[in-house]
């Protein structure tokens, strides 16, 4: 560890999502930015500004403007610096050692990579999307090569949250890994409080996320409707907000559902949400590259279950949850997963205690030493690769 911070003393981790909102990369950055703070590393976070009244401490650097982008069924953002001298002074103020992008996000990516003073440091990727599951780019499939081209010369090492997205990468020649998400299990565990006003004895089913096409919800209102008409005790909780909230609520109201309730985004809350819950459902349809709710509500004790997208196949291969999932929008058979843990509260509890084992196996911790050994073997890479280069020349 020693030789590690000796050689990395100053690191950056870049956002090309706006932090005004939560979600999962946001996540994941603030996760390794505590973890590598009590290690001792000088770390900051390199953001977007999407609206001038942001401000989030000295340790976050607001370094262009973020726009709002609907894509592939969920919201993203289109990043640039309008200003680019900005980044160079920003860059050669710092003197970072290791420049850790989070996705890309263009131009804004290569605006910084290519500015003079990011050349000395090391080159950084963690790809969070699914982008092979994105419809736009299935039809644009000369972007995949156009952007396989950019990360080889641009890039040190790319890491992937799962298998998935290093399939992409297939054809990177540099350094690569699979380095999951990780989670604050300060944060997250069987020992938050509930929110009492959901603690009454109802069978709490919950369904955290952007309410948006790729998060499904309206199919697990469609399963929720099959489910109260059997059971009297139901309820389902939604926390989030979103484009297609109208439509979900008015499937609701069309069809009479008594159990549904929309609380809206409660960030800070999140944890106790899922603690109050006795089944957490992810009704993602597409687009999921690991699956951090999931992680988030085993880690909290709460049985999950979900369709089967890709990115929570392969997050939940060998693990208590994995035959709880359906296909991809078929909610009658995800309203029979379901049926099976509203029915046994054995099943339940059985699955609570085998997800907080499973859930400590990703813990910030662990997470964080795999970065920065991956850190310094990019690190060697890079000076053999310049050995190479000073031998041919001489």
């Amino acid at each position: 560890m020693g030789q590690v911070l000796n050689l990395f003393m100053k690191v950056a981790l870049i956002s090309f999502h706006s932090f005004l909102h939560p979600g999962g990369v946001k996540r994941h950055i603030l996760g390794l930015f505590k973890e590598f703070k009590k290690k001792g590393i000088d770390i900051k976070i390199i953001v977007p500004r999407r609206k001038i009244s942001e401000n989030y401490g000295k340790n976050v650097i607001l370094l262009g403007t973020s726009f709002p982008l609907n894509f592939g069924g969920s919201q993203s953002d289109f990043d640039i610096h309008f200003n680019p001298i900005s980044i160079e002074r920003t860059l050669k103020k710092e003197e970072f050692d290791v420049l850790h992008f989070h996705n890309v996000g263009l131009p804004s990516s290569l605006q910084i990579a290519l500015s003079p003073s990011a050349f000395s440091a090391l080159h950084i990727l963690t790809f969070h999307s699914n982008i092979k599951g994105s419809k736009f780019l299935q039809n644009f499939p000369s972007f995949f090569y156009l952007f396989g081209k950019l990360c080889q010369w641009q890039l040190d090492g790319v890491i992937g949250v799962s298998p998935l997205i290093l399939e992409f990468f297939k054809d990177f020649k540099g350094v690569k890994k699979v380095i999951p998400n990780g989670i604050d299990l300060d944060k997250f565990n069987p020992n938050v409080p509930k929110i009492k006003k959901f603690d009454d004895g109802k069978t709490n089913i919950l369904f955290i996320g952007r309410i948006e096409e790729r998060k499904g919800l309206i199919y697990l209102i469609k399963a929720f409707k099959i489910l109260e008409n059997k059971f009297s005790n139901l309820r389902l909780i939604v926390v989030g907000k979103g484009p297609l909230e109208k439509e979900c609520r008015d499937y609701v109201k069309q069809n009479k559902l008594k159990g549904v309730v929309f609380e809206g985004e409660k960030t800070k809350e999140v944890p106790s949400y899922y603690k109050t819950s006795d089944i957490f459902v992810s009704p993602a349809i597409f687009g999921e590259s690991f699956g951090l709710v999931l992680l988030e509500a085993m880690a909290c004790g709460t049985p999950v279950v979900a369709f089967s997208n890709k990115g929570y196949a392969d997050f939940l291969k060998g693990k208590s949850a994995e035959k709880f999932m359906a296909k991809p929008k078929d909610y009658k058979a995800l309203a029979k997963k379901i049926e099976l843990l509203i029915k046994d509260q054995k099943l339940r509890k059985k699955m609570s205690e085998q997800g907080i084992r499973e859930a400590k196996e990703y813990s910030w911790e662990k997470i964080a030493e795999e970065v920065i050994d991956f850190y310094e073997l990019c690190h060697k890479n890079k000076l053999k690769k310049r050995k190479i280069k000073l031998s041919i020349l001489e």
